[in-house]
């Protein structure tokens, strides 16, 4: 647990608005005290994480990785594939922080074959050990990560929802699948690649649901 490592984790992947978001965060023995707090963003509230957002930034090197939903779409049309998008997204947050902090370690959740990460790292991530695991939130270097891309995620979709003037909600389901038809109803089906990420179901069944426009 105390040794030295980056963590990395993504937050938004399930999110049908809004952007994803990948962090990488170097952690080290002499950071344990200040991380006090920090766990699994899924075990946090959005309030916790924006609280611990700020705490983690100021203790660690660290690197976030946004990509928007226009840029989402782009990269998912041109990649095709969500696992090659996120080991893409990981290997450049991973190599980001290397480029502030000399490490030989990166935990990884186990999203996918680690062996597509692996390739996706440039020169210099090559020359680290890559460990991927299930349930990795468990370690305190990927859980500062997710904390990070949480915050990140959480602002991010706030300030899209208030570029629009609609509010936004989190995840996939019945109430994001109703929002989404209501905004297109509203403002038609050229604000959802904006906001959205246009490979999930829910844009077919917003779509479809509304063939006049």
């Amino acid at each position: 647990m105390a040794d030295e490592r980056i963590g990395v984790d993504e937050s938004g992947k399930g999110d049908y608005f809004g952007p994803l978001v990948i962090a990488a965060c170097f952690v080290g023995p002499w950071h344990l005290a200040e991380l006090e707090g920090v766990a699994d963003s899924k075990k946090l509230t959005d309030q916790k994480c924006l609280a611990l957002d700020g705490k983690i930034r100021a203790t660690c090197p660290h690197t976030v990785v946004a990509i928007g939903p226009n840029k989402y779409n782009d990269l998912y049309a041109k990649i095709g594939n969500l696992n090659k998008l996120l080991a893409w997204g990981h290997a450049r947050a991973i190599e980001n922080v290397l480029e502030k902090q000399a490490c030989n370690l990166v935990i990884s959740d186990q999203f996918a074959d680690p062996r597509g990460l692996q390739r996706a790292l440039m020169e210099k991530g090559r020359q680290v050990e890559l460990v991927s695991r299930v349930r990795a939130e468990s370690d305190l270097a990927v859980a500062a990560a997710s904390v990070l891309a949480r915050a990140e995620f959480l602002r991010r979709l706030k300030s899209l929802g208030e570029e629009i003037g609609v509010l936004l909600p989190k995840g996939a389901g019945p109430q994001v699948d109703e929002a989404a038809r209501k905004l297109v109803a509203s403002q038609g089906r050229d604000v959802l690649p904006r906001v959205a990420k246009m490979h999930f179901k829910t844009t077919e069944k917003v779509l479809g649901s509304l063939p006049g426009l």
